[in-house]
Order: structure tokens, then C-alpha cells, then sequence
């Protein structure tokens, strides 16, 4: 599996190892190219103003990290079209669609951006402008490649005249307008072609070369070379269409069914939300994928996550355990007996370890993973429908439902390639990712709760808990009064959005908590479908990338209208076109 991901500077860690893969890569496909331009990539990325061009980085990755191919792509805003740069895979890997999928990517992004076209150079495939056999049949590979795609050579120019009379094989200018009709005209042409000479090649093409190409074009509006490769009957890519929300459920859920009496957090929570958003036609279903475990010991203690696994394995199915003896007095020490050790690791006497308890907490620790992946890819929000939640779990403490909290994993994952905030709108205090990341300034965890005073889990989720040492400032909980309706709640849920802005994250990570509805067993709140509505318009107004993970919600006769609602209003805005 690998993902695709913009890269914006080489500031971060993760991307600093990817841009370095990426002038290797470089180097070892186009050895003729100046060491000192290829050096001067990642500045590019970070001066467009120098090289007046907005210039991204897309990479093709797998889990580890190792980079299998990249795009580099440049945009000019003033004249409103692309340029890609170069697109190439790392030698010693079989292809398997990478080539083609940052091709797409590529086009995708041009037009987010809203460029008219996307353009590029592309050696030519006539013998009378390239003698070299070799040469030949590989451009000839390469421009079939890319007729695929609707791009083709611009005709009746002059651009490829080389510079120098003693040199050969001068490119072809390929021009792909991303799905439109027709072409453009030549007045938009000569600009463009300018341009590109002026600012790709400032030190190679004199005035003189670059007027005598862009006099030369004298078609209006301008000829395409026709088709020479693909057949009439093979499609070509259409642009995308209307924004659908990935969305991984948890497969293995329904094993961890707790029968006991008062025992709110069951399957059926999972299959109300999931039947109302697949009606609607604005989800797509993708597999969860499986991820080490050690991505939950970077979150969670060593000693629990062993001791957890452990006594989930050898409970016999159908028996539970409850925690019952609390060691205040000596935490240092856990109790031997492994039911009695239980309350060493939990927080209350209502979250019970089974059989299957560890085996739903891993998948659901996967399905946002999996998450995470998908937004390093390029996606604009992602959703995670998984249980049991995770939002209480805490480093070393399992309860409140929660083991692993999936969220906190997966906020950790994305911190690696950018800052990362937290919104928790559950009704309930986050307690578990702000005590994961209480001292982690790239962090920023925000909770909407119910104040400790009269809500689970009491202890915590005061407005004066803000961090630790560097961090302060970086944990903000908003505990808010018994009786709360949906314009109360939105004036808050304005304030949280206000603090996450000022952070300036890369990604965000929404704890998504269905239980501040009108009746919900667990709350006191009276939010209904019109209030969760406009709470996903105005988190979608962010347009940040979002990773939202189900946490509570067990009024199910109503979970999947609620949760209809909030995607609707998140999807009015998020996928807006920029003005």
C-alpha cells in the first residue's frame, strides 16, 4: 500500500527525509541535470515569490516511509496554470500504478487550484527531431502515457527549436486541460509560453529565442497533435466528480457485544449511523488496513497494553471483568491477581474486560490508522465508524467504554508530518488524549463537555487544565453548564474553532460524539439534527483535513438521522469551491 501526500516545505522531520528520497530519486533518473538545481528544490517549495511559482511536492510513500515516486508541480497564480516539472518512480520498484496515480493526483490538484490547464514538457517521438533509437521508444512510452490522460503536444509552434543549433531532441510543450472543452487561445498561449521560458530556464533562453517561439504561435485558438496511440474506445479519465467521504468501519466490533443490563454501548449503535450515511450516497466504504502494535505502545504504557492483551486472551468467552479494587495507596505496585490488577489500570467499575474486548480495540485503533493514511493521501476528511470508542482511555488507564483511544493514535501518526489539533464534541470530557499529550506543544487537544461538577468522569475537563511546561496553553477544555442547546453550544463550538485557527494545524482530528442530542441516556443536552447541522458547517469551514473518529452517541433510534445531519452540514462546506 502506499499513499500519495502533498508536501508544502521540507520544515517537518518526515518531510525533510521525503524531499531528500526525492532529489536521490532525481539524481538517478535525470543524471544531466545540475546538481545545483536540484539543491535548490526545497527552496522552491518555500519562495514562491523568487521562483514565482507555487511550487508542491507529492510523494508517493509506503508505511515506512520510503518514497516511491513524486510530482513536482508548480502553479502560477497570476496566469492561473500548472507546470509539472518532473514525475518519476524510484527505479528499483515495480511501478504498480504509481506513475499513474501521481499523474492523477497531479491533475486533481490543478484543479483545486483552479488552473485552466496543466502543462509540461515531454521529448519528442519524431526521429527527425531525436536520433537516438533508445531515446525514441522511450518517449514514445511516455507520450502514450500521457494521451491516456487527454494531454497531448501543442502543433504549430516553434517550441521545440533548440536553443542551440548543435543541440537535439528539444521537447514537445504537452498541454492537458483537465476535462474541458477545447483548447485556448493563442493570446493566453503566448503568455503562458513565456512565462515558462522566462521563469523555468531565466539563464538558458536569451529574449531573442524566447520572442521567436512565442511569435510562432498563430493558431486561434490553438491546435492539439491528434491521438496516435490510444484507441478510440479506451476512456480517458474523467475529472472528479461529486466529493465522497471515505469511511472505515469497524469490522470486528460487533465481537465485543456486552449482554449485561445498562450495558449502553452495543452494536447496534454502529449499524444505525452506518445504514443512514450509506443511503445518502456520500460515503464510500474502504477496508481497514492492519497496523503494528506498536503505534499503540507509542500512546499508551507498555505494562497495560501487555496486561490488557493478556487477560483478554485467557478470559473464556461470556465471562467478564470487572475492576472492583482501586490501589490508591500504592500505584507504584500492581495487585498480582490479574482481576484484582484490573482496577490498577481502569478508572471506574462500569468498563469490563472480555475475551474480545482487546480484539475490537486493536481493529478499531487500525480503522484510524487506516484514517490517517487516506488523509496523508490527499483527503479532505476521512471518517473512522468504529467502536468501542476511545476518547477516555488514557496512557496507562482503560474506562468510560474506551481501552485504546484511536483518535489519540492516530493524531500521533499524522504529528509526524505536521501540527495536529484535537476537537472533542463528545458530551464527555476528553480526559484520554489530554492526558497523552499534556505536554506535547505539536499537539492541541480542545474539549466540549459537560463540566466535571455533575458529567463522567468527573475528575477532569476543568478550564484551568491547559498543559504542562511547554505546552501550556496547548490543552483547552470548555466544561459547559447541565442545561445546553444547540445556539449555546455554537457559540462555544465558535470560540474552540477560533483557538484551533490560531494553532495553524496540518490536519485535525475530531472526536466525534453524537451523545449532546436531546435524550441521549448518557446526557443532559438538547441538540437536534438542525443543531448538529450547522455544527458540521461550521467545522467544515475550516478546511483543514479532517479525521473524524466516532466516540459516544446511544440514543440509536436517532444516532444515524444526527449523524446524517452533521455530515451534510460538514460536506456544504468543506467541499465549497474557493472564492
Amino acid at each position: 500500500m502506499f499513499v500519495i501526500r502533498r508536501i508544502g516545505d521540507d520544515i517537518m522531520p518526515a518531510d525533510r527525509d521525503a524531499v531528500l528520497q526525492v532529489l536521490d530519486i532525481l539524481r538517478s533518473h535525470f543524471p544531466d541535470v545540475d546538481e545545483k538545481k536540484i539543491l535548490e528544490i526545497p527552496e522552491q517549495l518555500k519562495n514562491p515569490l523568487k521562483y514565482r511559482f507555487r511550487t508542491t511536492l507529492l510523494v508517493a510513500e509506503n508505511r515506512s516511509g520510503r518514497v516511491l515516486g513524486f510530482a513536482l508541480l508548480m502553479y502560477a497564480s497570476d496566469l492561473k496554470f500548472c507546470y509539472l516539472d518532473y514525475i518519476a518512480t524510484r527505479k528499483d520498484v515495480i511501478a504498480g500504478g504509481i506513475g499513474s496515480s501521481l499523474y492523477e493526483r497531479a491533475r486533481n490538484e490543478a484543479l483545486d487550484l483552479g488552473a485552466t490547464g496543466l502543462f509540461f514538457e515531454c521529448l519528442p517521438d519524431d526521429p527527425a527531431l531525436c536520433t537516438d533509437p533508445q531515446g525514441l521508444e522511450q518517449n514514445r512510452a511516455r507520450l502514450r502515457f500521457y494521451e491516456r490522460f487527454g494531454a497531448f503536444p501543442l502543433l504549430n509552434t516553434r517550441y521545440e527549436t533548440p536553443v542551440n543549433p548543435s543541440d537535439s531532441c528539444a521537447p514537445y510543450l504537452v498541454c492537458d486541460f483537465l476535462g474541458k472543452e477545447g483548447t485556448m487561445s493563442s493570446d493566453r498561449a503566448c503568455r503562458i509560453i513565456r512565462a515558462l521560458l522566462e521563469r523555468k530556464y531565466p539563464d538558458y533562453c536569451p529574449e531573442e529565442y524566447i520572442r521567436e517561439v512565442v511569435n510562432s504561435v498563430t493558431d486561434d485558438p490553438v491546435v492539439l497533435r491528434p491521438p496516435r496511440y490510444i484507441r478510440k474506445k479506451e476512456p480517458i479519465p474523467s475529472v472528479p466528480g461529486a466529493p465522497v467521504i471515505r469511511m472505515i468501519v469497524n469490522d470486528r466490533h460487533a465481537i465485543h457485544h456486552v449482554h449485561e443490563r445498562g450495558y449502553v454501548e452495543s452494536p447496534v449503535r454502529i449499524a444505525s449511523i452506518y445504514r443512514e450515511l450509506m443511503a445518502s450516497g456520500c460515503f464510500r466504504e474502504v477496508p481497514a488496513e492492519r497496523f503494528s502494535e506498536r503505534h499503540i505502545l507509542e500512546v499508551h504504557d507498555a505494562g497495560y497494553v501487555k496486561y490488557f492483551k493478556r487477560i483478554c486472551e485467557q478470559l473464556p468467552a461470556g465471562k467478564s471483568v470487572y475492576p472492583y479494587v482501586f490501589p490508591i495507596r500504592n500505584a507504584a505496585r500492581p495487585p498480582a491477581d490479574d482481576s484484582v490488577r484490573a482496577g490498577y489500570y481502569c478508572m471506574d467499575t462500569f468498563t469490563p474486560l472480555n475475551k474480545n474486548a482487546y480484539l475490537a480495540a486493536r481493529r478499531a485503533v487500525d480503522c484510524a490508522l487506516t484514517g490517517a493514511v487516506h488523509i496523508l493521501g490527499g483527503e479532505k476528511a476521512v471518517y473512522a465508524l468504529v467502536r468501542p470508542p476511545g476518547h477516555h482511555a488514557e496512557r496507562k488507564v482503560f474506562g468510560g467504554f474506551c481501552y485504546f483511544n484511536s483518535g489519540a493514535v492516530a493524531a500521533h501518526y499524522l504529528s509526524r508530518y505536521g501540527r495536529v489539533a484535537m476537537l472533542d464534541i463528545d458530551y464527555h470530557h476528553g480526559n484520554g488524549q489530554q492526558d497523552i499529550f499534556y505536554a506535547r506543544p505539536d499537539v492541541l487537544t480542545v474539549s466540549i463537555h459537560g463540566h466535571p461538577s455533575f458529567a463522567y468522569p468527573y475528575f477532569s475537563g476543568y478550564a484551568d487544565e491547559r498543559g504542562e511546561g511547554s505546552a501550556v496553553g496547548t490543552n483547552i477544555n470548555f466544561p459547559l453548564k447541565e442545561t445546553t442547546g444547540g445556539e449555546e453550544y455554537r457559540n462555544i463550538l465558535a470560540k474552540a474553532l477560533r483557538r484551533i485557527r490560531l494553532f495553524k494545524p496540518s490536519f485535525l482530528v475530531v472526536l466525534l460524539g453524537l451523545d449532546t442530542a436531546q435524550g441521549d441516556p448518557t446526557g443532559t443536552w438538547s441538540l437536534r439534527a438542525g443543531d448538529f447541522q450547522k455544527n458540521g458547517e461550521m467545522i467544515g469551514s475550516m478546511r483543514i483535513p479532517l479525521l473524524l473518529v466516532q466516540e459516544g452517541g446511544y440514543k440509536n433510534r436517532i444516532l444515524g438521522q444526527n449523524a446524517r445531519a452533521f455530515f451534510n452540514g460538514l460536506m456544504n462546506t468543506l467541499y465549497q469551491k474557493e472564492k
